[in-house]
């Protein structure tokens, strides 16, 4: 394609793609399908890696990410974003709207309410209608420059209609559903869950990775407009114009005439906010009018104009009777608080995760204690502490198990890990029926056919005791099922049967090597291309390859020196599964790099790790996963392991940066 050609289509895919981002986004509404969507969207990228020239600051193809930062810039606020003063009384309110008053010499005034979301604040820069800068809250007067993973965030606008220069602040935070999602996917791959979505949120926003920021599907709802617009006269104007150039504003704001007003709103949301996608904790009430604003000032730390409510996270005391152990797929053991049935936030809670050992210690809790149970982020109950004005005498002391609730083997505890462990993967139930129930999931075999009571009941009459027993399923075997008749029989063999077909990265996923969760299993299926050679690499070739740390690679080493699991695969490979990866080698555009080799490790600048194996494979290089006196190039990022570098001087290997790399592709 010619470049002026090339140019036109750049722009005409930029506005076809912002154009369908905008009416899913902003208008909730869907014009083409999830596919048709990607499509466009694949044929942006690889016009703009061919003709980088044409690529514009808006692209939508920036929302994937894919950017590495080693660092992020210290960037000062222009104005500091102040903390707000909290209250937790109708009492305090009242105060406020009296020195407010006072303030104000009497003059009418109005508040504007808006809900308190729990997330991790964000100062995005406009110039001349461009998001050019995304600088976290930090200390007030100067946060982290996180452009890059800002970007990522769907529903932040990188282009507005108009040439106007602006700040607009907002709150950066993670759907309940997608913290959930990533929790279960933490649990699919052995790690420890992630304790709220806060501090998970803010984790994201400091990733190296923005291809991994954009996988988190973060969300921002903004509240504030700082810009040169003089027709803007309230706080209320402002929040409108965001509402027109696109932004996300949560419909949740009001204006109230009075302080009885505001009183209501805070009553009206205290059970309702519950049902929103997001954690709040309470409703700032701000002066409606800017000028009254700018009148009443600031104290040293908080504006004179606004302040937060805040909703007391409903606790409330209740017996410990006992602690009971879960075994979870992993064999991970979780320690569960068995209380006195108690009415909190809506429901009745009966139990509480305790989360480990360390916990019950940090606790200091004793069988017979009243505890304190409060919802973390108003979902999850958890106990919060030992109410010690009650304990009795007869409190006994908890002594954590060392065997397996379920199959009586000792447990383990490895070192650095919070977890114990049950070793018996292949004898332990709920191991095995929470591997099988992994194995079938859509991300994996998707085998939607079977669920979690089919699966128990195949276990419980000997039918099934590994995944690959469901390959051996006859019809008289499933007709022998509560509710199972000849038409969800042959469902049933029919979705195993299909499920033959899946590719092998899935598979890889499925068959449950502890933490290799999906991406790492696409990643490993990529490089290693068939079971067989990976069963077969080293500690040393695995590190090397891309996404792959010293846990996961010592996970996979240990996952293939087990007999037990040697013989599942064999058997699924029996079964017709595959193996062998279908992805297809990078097209070939040179031979510049002349059949030479390269191990690839580190951080880069301006690459992906697999972007610069494709690079190295496009242009007639070979990837080797480890250092070798055959190896001509180690090709060395930024935190590096130093044996790989030590290795490579001792055998005279010839170490790389990124831009020597460069030099070479550019002959």
């Amino acid at each position: 394609m010619a470049p002026e050609q090339a140019q036109k289509e750049i722009q005409k895919l930029v506005e076809q793609v912002n154009y369908h981002n905008d009416l899913y986004y902003q208008k909730s509404k869907s014009a083409i399908s999830d596919f048709e969507f990607d499509k466009l969207l694949d044929t942006l990228t690889k016009l703009e890696e061919q003709f980088p020239q044409f690529k514009q600051p808006d692209s939508p193809t920036q929302r994937v990410g894919g950017t590495i930062s080693k660092s992020f810039e210290t960037v000062y606020h222009k104005n500091p974003m102040l903390s707000l003063g909290n209250t937790y009384s109708q009492e305090e309110l009242e105060e406020f709207d009296k020195r407010v008053a006072k303030g104000l010499d009497d003059e009418p005034y109005e508040y504007f309410c808006e809900l308190k979301f729990d997330g991790v604040s964000i100062s995005l820069i406009y110039e001349n209608g461009l998001l050019v800068r995304g600088v976290t809250r930090g200390d007030g007067l100067r946060g982290d420059d996180v452009t890059f993973n800002v970007k990522t965030i769907r529903s932040i606008p990188l282009k507005i209609k108009g040439k106007e220069s602006f700040e607009v602040r907002g709150e950066v935070f993670m759907p309940k559903n997608v913290f959930a999602q990533l929790n279960k996917e933490r649990e699919d791959i052995g790690e420890e869950r992630y304790a709220n979505a806060r501090n998970t949120t803010s984790g994201t926003l400091k990733m190296q990775d923005s291809g991994e920021v954009a996988k988190r599907k973060l969300d921002c709802f903004v509240y504030y407009l700082r810009g040169d617009d003089t027709t803007i006269k309230t706080h209320e104007d402002s929040i409108k114009k965001l509402e027109s150039w696109g932004f996300n504003v949560s419909p949740t704001y009001k204006k109230c005439g009075s302080i009885k007003d505001v009183l209501q709103y805070i009553n009206a949301w205290e059970i309702e906010r519950l049902n929103l996608p997001l954690e709040t904790d309470g409703v700032v009430i701000k002066i409606n009018n800017l000028q009254q604003q700018n009148d009443l000032g600031f104290t040293a730390k908080t504006p004179r104009w606004a302040i937060s409510y805040k909703y007391k996270a409903e606790n409330t005391s209740t017996k410990l009777n006992n602690i009971t152990y879960q075994v979870g797929r992993t064999g991970a053991i979780t320690p569960v608080a068995e209380l006195q049935p108690v009415f909190l936030a809506g429901t009745t809670v009966k139990r509480a995760s305790l989360h480990n050992a360390n916990e019950i210690i940090r606790l200091d809790l004793k069988l017979g204690d009243f505890v304190f149970v409060e919802k973390g982020g108003e979902i999850i109950p958890k106990v919060t502490g030992v109410d010690l004005t009650k304990r009795l005498p007869t409190a006994k002391p908890i002594h954590y198990i060392t065997h397996c609730p379920e199959c009586n083997t000792p447990l383990i505890r490895k070192e650095g890990e919070a977890s114990h462990y049950c070793p018996n993967s292949n004898g332990c139930p709920p191991q095995i029926k929470g591997r099988i129930e992994h194995f079938i999931q859509r991300k994996a075999m998707d085998i939607d056919s079977l669920g979690e009571r089919t699966i128990a009941q195949l276990h419980e009459l000997g039918l099934v005791k590994s995944p690959a027993d469901l390959y051996d399923l006859k019809r008289e075997d499933v007709l022998k099922l509560d509710g199972f008749k000849e038409l969800s029989t042959q469902n049933l063999l029919k979705g195993i049967e299909q499920s033959k077909n899946i590719p092998f990265e899935s598979v890889l996923f499925a068959i449950g090597i502890r933490f290799v969760g999906k991406t790492v299993a696409e990643k490993l299926a990529r490089h290693f291309k068939n079971i067989d050679t990976l069963a077969m690499a080293s500690y040393e070739a695995l590190v090397g390859a891309p996404e792959v740390g010293e846990k996961i690679a010592q996970s996979v080493v240990e996952f293939f020196k087990n007999a037990e699991n040697k013989r599942e695969i064999e058997r699924l490979k029996n079964a017709g599964l595959q193996f062998e990866s279908a992805l297809k080698e990078a097209e070939k555009e040179s031979d510049i790099l002349g059949n030479k080799s390269f191990v690839i490790s580190g951080v880069f600048q301006n690459y992906e790790r697999e972007q610069l194996q494709d690079i190295i494979l496009k242009n007639g290089g070979r990837i080797l996963s480890a250092v070798s006196g055959k190896l001509d190039y180690l090709l060395a990022g930024d935190n590096m392991g130093p044996a790989k570098r030590e290795k490579a001087e001792k055998l005279g290997v010839t170490i790389i940066t990124e831009q020597d790399f460069e030099k070479l592709i550019k002959g």
